[in-house]
């Protein structure tokens, strides 16, 4: 049995499995986690049938060892070219969520550890603290469509999340992990790098997958920094980055006139830092831009 690759839901299948272990290696994982069991029972996910009430005596021991493990939930694991090394590691507590039925049955034909650890949903709509009570970390071979979706959704639970191990379309891991002063800073690029450290880690050419797609593609790890706090308000910070970043080839005082005049602000339009453009501008200077439109 083959999934077939499904044009919508963004699926290119990785078939090189140097590659495949190098990603998974690259997680850290360096914390403990409990809980993960109860908080499945009231989870909107769905388990897949092969889990029943007596299978959910053996979750908290999936681990096999019984010691404390660092629980990873894997996004989009297809044909689980990912999941046979995960499964591997023995300091990992593995989870999976998948939304191709196709891969779900795959998976569970193949795999005889996924009873209990496979979810058939979308990530997007998951509940992500019915799942984990405490701390987890993400892996996967992210679907070009939906990359940048599951990295505001990261932003979203950043305090459960301390890292992030993922393959993403080349040009958005450049666009993450870029520092100021560059074409491609973006929104994304300011929002990630104020709560984690961003490396790029490799770049994974297109015959490496199946499809092929026509881009390359890159491998990035997230590491939860030691910010516990912005210094700014944190949802008005949101609102300038995206607002300046709306108009990114102007001075930051056009797009950033009418949120002045709607919070009373318009004397501060004719400070310095108006007369940058977005891209110049690093985390702690939106940071500083954000108290002036306090």
């Amino acid at each position: 049995m083959e999934v077939r690759a499904k044009k919508a839901l963004g699926q290119h299948f990785l078939t090189d499995q140097k590659v495949a272990r190098a990603i998974v290696d690259a997680l850290i994982t360096p914390f403990p986690a409990k809980g993960w069991s109860e908080a499945m029972a009231s989870s909107d996910a769905r388990p897949c049938p092969c889990l029943s009430e007596k299978d959910g005596k053996g979750l908290e021991a999936a681990g096999g060892s019984g010691e404390p493990c660092s629980p990873v939930l894997e996004v989009g694991p297809g044909m689980g070219v990912l999941t046979q090394y995960l499964l591997e590691r023995e300091d990992i507590d593995l989870r999976l969520i998948e939304i191709d039925s196709e891969s779900v049955e795959y998976l569970l034909t193949h795999f005889q550890g996924m009873q209990g650890r496979l979810m058939e949903g979308d990530f997007l709509q998951l509940k992500l603290e019915k799942i984990f009570p405490e701390r987890f970390a993400i892996i996967g071979n992210f679907p070009y469509n939906i990359s940048s979706q599951i990295f505001f959704k990261v932003l979203d639970y950043k305090d459960r999340i301390p890292e992030v191990v993922g393959m993403v379309q080349k040009e958005v891991a450049e666009r993450i992990a870029e520092k100021p002063g560059s074409k491609t800073y973006g929104i994304l690029s300011v929002l990630l790098q104020a709560w984690y450290n961003i490396e790029y880690l490799f770049t994974v050419g297109s015959g490496c997958f199946a499809p092929p797609p026509k881009v390359e593609s890159a491998v990035i790890r997230l590491t939860r920094n030691s910010r516990t706090e912005l210094g700014c308000d944190e949802a008005l910070f949101k609102t300038v980055v995206k607002t300046a970043f709306g108009q990114r080839r102007k001075m930051m005082r056009n797009p950033l006139k009418p949120l002045a005049l709607a919070r009373g602000k318009a004397d501060v339009l004719s400070q310095d830092v108006f007369s940058q453009r977005p891209e110049q501008l690093s985390v702690e200077d939106f940071v500083a831009l954000t108290n002036l439109l306090a």
